[in-house]
């Protein structure tokens, strides 16, 4: 198949998802207010609590089996790879560009967390039903591509919550420490109760609450290095352990996951679930009913949350523009180089869908709950906005573009 029907076949979903996309727009506007706040803030909690996980759950139910999940081991490690590779860059555009300290730990988050869920979900059936798809009869792409999705989604979800929730709720944290430190320098100053300089125990006490996403590893005073390598790992491993949120890791998706995977997992349970002649099959019945609202749902709260964008605090230029290169540019072309040492070294299955799914992580846009994450710690939630418009905007186009690349690689 030549590029050009390939790039027919990648354009179709990306455009049907603009459409959706874009009527989710309209209805978030003023004139129209169907979508408002507190509209969207209620169809979130649907989506999140309902939709998302009957989706995840009932796929996985269906195609997920023993033989199969050992043959899928890799995606875990492949979406691990995204977060790492993007945090890196992240970095790197952080060290290079110097944005405002508010900032950083939504720029580390949107460069390492893609929409490793609602994306793919849309795209990979819509990929599949078009005539001349490379990957095989409509029907059975449909069923192994919204099982991919939905593990892509789930694995998403669990890294999301635990690692780059963090990484933002340390930033905001080291920010309001700062601010407070400031303001209490600065009341103090004016009632002439302190000296202009500072003593130097609170300047250090200040800075050993500042830990931020790069010192939570490291040992915090000299002191523990006499202390015993075993102590030292106790230690760390406290220290993570207390900073991660485990609610947020059980989130709805994550626990529909886990219930699909037994059902799939253990034939006993499958047999009496899944299939025509199961006798409970009407509970997995009105669990994939309720999961094909998600997508559709999904699609139209990702463009009214797009508004924002339009009305927010516009964040240096040169952010934006390196967080597009990172997302669309050097993600990807790391994604393909780790992708295919994979498939050389014979770590990944041959089925074309499968690699097709694992290049598409690395080229998606920010997940969406980068958003809400910054509304929740109250920092860079403008910023955030107008970086999920532009990112989102010319995802039509990266994601065309890699998509068609992609299936010509694995085709």
């Amino acid at each position: 198949m030549g590029l050009i029907e390939l790039f027919t076949v990648a354009s179709f979903p990306v455009i049907k998802v603009l459409l959706v996309t874009a009527l989710g727009l309209f209805l978030a506007l003023d004139y129209t207010s169907i979508l408002g706040d507190d509209a969207r803030n209620k169809v979130n909690r649907l989506v999140f609590y309902v939709f998302n996980p009957s989706l995840v759950g009932s796929n996985l139910a269906k195609t997920i089996t023993f033989e199969s999940f050992l043959l899928l081991w890799f995606m875990p490690v492949n979406i691990l790879g995204t977060f790492i590779l993007g945090s890196a860059l992240g970095w790197i555009l952080i060290k290079i560009t110097r944005p405002p300290k508010h900032i950083e730990g939504l720029i580390l988050g949107c460069c390492s967390a893609g929409n490793l869920g609602n994306l793919p979900i849309v795209i990979i059936p819509a990929i599949c039903k078009e005539n001349g798809s490379p990957f095989g009869e409509p029907d059975v792409c449909h069923q192994y591509g919204m099982a991919y999705a939905s593990l892509s989604m789930a694995i998403g979800a669990v890294y999301l919550w635990s690692y780059v929730y963090n990484i933002m709720r340390i930033s905001a944290m080291r920010i309001q420490i700062e601010d407070n430190a400031s303001h209490d320098s600065s009341k103090l100053k004016a009632s002439g109760e302190i000296p202009e300089s500072l003593p130097d125990n609170f300047s250090d006490s200040t800075k050993d609450a500042m830990d931020d996403a790069y010192t939570i590893l490291l040992p915090d005073s000299e002191s523990e290095e006499k202390a015993s390598f075993s102590n030292k790992i106790k230690h760390q491993l406290r220290k993570i352990s207390s900073n991660l949120n485990f609610k947020a890791l059980c989130a709805p998706s994550t626990l529909g996951a886990v219930a699909g995977f037994i059902i799939g997992v253990i034939p006993q349970i499958r047999d009496f679930i899944v299939g025509s002649n199961a006798p409970l099959r009407v509970v997995e019945e009105s669990a994939s009913m309720l999961g094909e609202a998600a997508i559709p749902t999904v699609t139209l709260i990702m463009g009214a949350n797009l508004l924002k964008g339009l009305k927010g605090t516009r964040p240096p230029l040169w952010i934006v523009v390196g967080i597009v290169a990172v997302r669309y540019i050097l993600l990807p072309l790391l994604g393909v180089v780790v992708v295919k040492g994979a498939i050389h070294l014979g770590l990944v299955q041959s089925d074309p869908l499968y690699q097709f799914v694992l290049l598409l992580q690395y080229a998606l846009p920010p997940a969406m709950n980068i958003g809400t994450m910054a509304q929740l710690f109250g920092s860079g939630e403008s910023e955030c906005s107008v970086i999920m418009l532009w990112t989102y905007a010319l995802a039509s186009i990266a994601v065309t573009l890699w998509s068609t690349y992609f299936m010509w690689l694995v085709s």
